[in-house]
């Protein structure tokens, strides 16, 4: 179901690459509706909103109280619909639900970049790391760039959580730093679209000319507490497609010893069932070299049923705090910061210094026994 709602834009917030922050005075339908809501509009969908304009939303995520996708949501400017937008692509997102859009994909045969991906064969030893979570993005960047600043690197953003690229205030504040977005499967707004993971790795690759890809989907992880029920199980199909096409998946551990849940204390439940259970590929998987005690002796435990297929890899992170803490992002995950959750960012960004050796060929680091 959707949670129907209409008003008037009140006031513009916040602004950013494929996105707009509007407040909206809502016309209740329920006792329990608030006089105004925060809503998210993204312009290349539904136009640039005014104030005074007439808005359709849905407020489902405002219902539910998400953390992430906070925001009622704009379906239109009723009064105010933009012009038709010839597209030269085919190539539908977000199909048949009531927004798919239509985009042009790197490979498809209007595309500039069509004679380079036909020719495409693999990834030619391209490190692409792979995290479960969105919040991981900033850190692994920074890991990388400690170690190799000029290093090129691109972010692959599959359809797990957020479907559209506007909806990342990460994206838009390391558009700078980064190579180019290419967003995969139903996922759409970044600056290269692909069909699939497959081909948004060789589109990273041989379009951005990239030298290390960043794998994550978008803010808004889905998990239900069980085995097998979150959206992060992505993760493991992401290392095979790096391996099938001939790149060197690299881990981004979700370790933590500040979540409040058992399940993501350690090593988080996610990385043991995306890497241990649904990679069928070897990945090297990253810990840091200087995690305390009980943790590292927890982290070790937990990935020893891992080594016999994967090549589990100490990074030492001498820099990396530094490195962290001079990102232009925010960092956040589950609502904890960068002091509240060290291990976490500190194993992201250790991942990241890891796939910066092996892009400029330097010796990998020592496995652990």
């Amino acid at each position: 179901m959707i949670r129907w709602r209409t008003g008037t834009v009140e006031r513009l917030g916040r602004g950013w690459h494929g996105a707009q922050e509007i407040t909206v005075a809502l016309v209740a339908r329920t006792p329990d509706d608030p006089a105004t809501v925060r809503a998210l509009a993204y312009p290349d969908l539904v136009g640039q909103p005014e104030v005074g304009d007439q808005v359709l939303l849905n407020t489902n995520a405002l219902a539910l109280g998400l953390g992430t996708g906070g925001y009622a949501m704009v379906v239109a400017l009723p009064g105010r619909l933009p012009e038709d937008t010839p597209v030269p692509g085919h190539i539908v997102k977000a199909r048949y639900s009531p927004l798919q859009t239509i985009r042009l994909a790197a490979d498809e045969e209007a595309s500039p970049h069509r004679d380079v991906l036909a020719a495409a064969q693999d990834l030619d030893g391209m490190p692409v790391v792979v995290a479960d979570l969105h919040s991981a993005l900033p850190a692994i960047l920074a890991g990388i760039h400690a170690d190799a600043p000029h290093a090129r690197v691109a972010y692959l953003l599959t359809d797990g959580g957020a479907l559209a690229a506007g909806f990342s205030r990460t994206l838009d504040a390391l558009r700078d730093r980064l190579a180019g977005t290419v967003s995969t499967g139903q996922a759409w707004g970044g600056d290269l679209e692909a069909v699939n993971v497959h081909t948004g790795l060789l589109a990273a690759r041989h379009v951005l000319r990239a030298d290390i890809t960043i794998l994550s989907q978008g803010p808004g992880n889905l998990g239900t507490g069980t085995t097998w029920g979150f959206s992060g199980v992505a993760a493991g199909e992401a290392v095979n497609a790096t391996a099938t096409l001939g790149g060197r998946p690299v881990g981004a551990l979700r370790i933590s010893d500040a979540d409040p849940r058992p399940r993501h204390r350690g090593v988080s439940h996610h990385s043991l069932t995306a890497f241990g259970r649904v990679a069928l590929a070897p990945a090297d998987l990253v810990v840091p070299a200087e995690l305390s005690e009980p943790l590292a002796a927890d982290v070790a435990r937990a990935l020893a049923p891992l080594a016999a297929r994967h090549r589990i890899v100490t990074v030492s992170t001498t820099g990396l705090d530094e490195a962290l803490r001079a990102t232009p992002v925010k960092l956040s995950t589950m609502g904890r910061d960068l002091d509240n959750d060290h291990a976490y960012f500190l194993t992201c960004a250790a991942a990241g210094r890891h796939a910066a050796a092996l892009a400029e060929g330097r010796a990998p680091s020592h496995r652990l026994a």
